[in-house]
C-alpha cells in the first residue's frame, strides 16, 4: 500500500477501543494462539496450605457448546454450563517450581440429583446444592469455603465449605446465605470466625429505591446497603473442625 499524500479524511481499518479493552482481548487473543485451554469463567485460583494442591474456580459458562463456541471437554465437561465447576491442580513432584502439572475435576456445581454434577466422589445424597462458585479461601483444617456469584437454582447465593481431603473429602455444606439479589465474596475462615462480604444485596431487575427488592441490613424503612458481616459460633467452637 502506497503511503497517502493528499490531505484528507483517514480510514479506519479498526475500531477505537480503550486501554482496558485492548489488554484484556490481547490477552485473549494470545491465549487461542498457542492454543491454550478455553475455560468457563475461571473467577480464583487458590493454593492448599495443607496439600499445595491448587483450586481452580470456574464460574459458569451457558455458551459452551453453542454454535461457534468450544464444546464440552474433559476440563470443562459440561454444555451450557450455567452452574460452574472446580479443578483440582497437583504440581509435577508437588514442588511449586514444577513446569508440569495433572489435574482432575474436583467438584461439578448444581442440584445433587442432577446426574451432571460430582462432589470428588461423595454420596450426593449428603450434600448441599450449589451453583456459580465464585471465590475461595481455605481455613486452618484445609477445607475449602467457596462463595457463590448469581445462583441459578432458585435461591439465594451463600458460603459453603468442602472438605479437601480424608473420608469426608468432597462433602459440601452451606454455611450461610445472603439477602436476595446480593453476591457472596472475599470469604476469611479463623479458627473460630468466618468473615464474608455481602455485595450489592437487592440487586435485581425490576427493583429501585421505591421498590427495593431487600432492604438488608438495617430493615424496612432503610436504604439497602452492602456491608461486612462476621458469624461465629454461640458454643466457642472451631468452626471448620
Amino acid at each position: 500500500m502506497r503511503p497517502t499524500t493528499r490531505p484528507g479524511p483517514q480510514k479506519r481499518s479498526c475500531r477505537t477501543r480503550d486501554a482496558h479493552s485492548v489488554e484484556l482481548r490481547s490477552r485473549v487473543l494470545a491465549g487461542d494462539k498457542v492454543g491454550a485451554t478455553k475455560m468457563d469463567r475461571p473467577e480464583d485460583i487458590e493454593p492448599s496450605p495443607h496439600t499445595g494442591k491448587v483450586y481452580v474456580v470456574l464460574t459458569n459458562n451457558t455458551n459452551r457448546g453453542k454454535s461457534g463456541e468450544a464444546p464440552a471437554d474433559e476440563a470443562n465437561p459440561r454444555n451450557a454450563n450455567k452452574h460452574g465447576h472446580i479443578l483440582e491442580l497437583t504440581e509435577g513432584r508437588d514442588r511449586p517450581e514444577s513446569t508440569t502439572f495433572a489435574w482432575s475435576v474436583f467438584l461439578v456445581a448444581g442440584d445433587p440429583a442432577d446426574p451432571s454434577t460430582y462432589f470428588a466422589g461423595f454420596p450426593k445424597d449428603k450434600v448441599s446444592p450449589i451453583s456459580c462458585p465464585d471465590n475461595v479461601a481455605f481455613d486452618p483444617h484445609g477445607n475449602l469455603w467457596i462463595a457463590t456469584d448469581g445462583a441459578q437454582l432458585g435461591s439465594h447465593d451463600g458460603l459453603f465449605g468442602v472438605a479437601t481431603r480424608g473420608d469426608r473429602r468432597g462433602e459440601l455444606k452451606q454455611f450461610l446465605t445472603v439477602p436476595a439479589g446480593a453476591e457472596t465474596c472475599g470469604p476469611i475462615v479463623q479458627d473460630r470466625r468466618v468473615v464474608v462480604a455481602v455485595q450489592h444485596p437487592g440487586e435485581i431487575d425490576g427493583a429501585s429505591v421505591e421498590k427495593p427488592a431487600s432492604t438488608w441490613p438495617d430493615g424496612p424503612g432503610k436504604i439497602v446497603r452492602p456491608a461486612v458481616v462476621s458469624v461465629w459460633r454461640t458454643d466457642g467452637r472451631d468452626i471448620g473442625a
